[in-house]
């Protein structure tokens, strides 16, 4: 299922409880295009055209890693990329959108999409595996 912007934008800011849509899509830009620079092949593109087509050219022309980054670290760097956030408030920034991405993902794109990621994204995502505790 590919969202629409609005409708995108809307869960954004409706979970990430933002004043503006303009929060929510420098939230969603931020953090997908943090999530790109870690996701490769096939697999970002599956989730790419599930995603409004504004958001998903973001995905697909990431931000540069050098390395795979931690959840943690992932969070940090979505406080660095926002302008006002916070250790404390990028938490609700990634997790407003990658659930949101996650939403428009299936279970067995969301299934490559983690494996990925180093451990604990799944709890980024809202989907916590089975067996797995922070």
């Amino acid at each position: 299922m590919t969202l629409r912007w609005e409708a995108f934008l809307d869960r954004v800011r409706e979970r990430g409880e933002y004043d503006t849509a303009e929060e929510a899509e420098r939230a969603a830009r931020v953090v997908l295009a943090l999530l790109g620079a870690h996701l490769v092949g096939q697999v970002r593109a599956d989730l790419a055209a599930r995603l409004p087509e504004t958001l998903a050219l973001v995905l697909l022309n990431p931000l540069a890693a050098t390395e795979p980054l931690t959840p943690e670290r992932f969070v940090r760097a979505t406080a660095a990329w926002i302008d006002g956030a916070t250790e404390t408030t990028a938490p609700w920034d990634v997790g407003a959108v990658l659930s949101t991405a996650a939403d428009a993902a299936d279970d067995e794109l969301m299934d490559r999409i983690l494996l990925q990621l180093p451990p604990g994204y799944d709890l980024l995502f809202g989907r916590p595996q089975a067996g797995h505790r922070p």
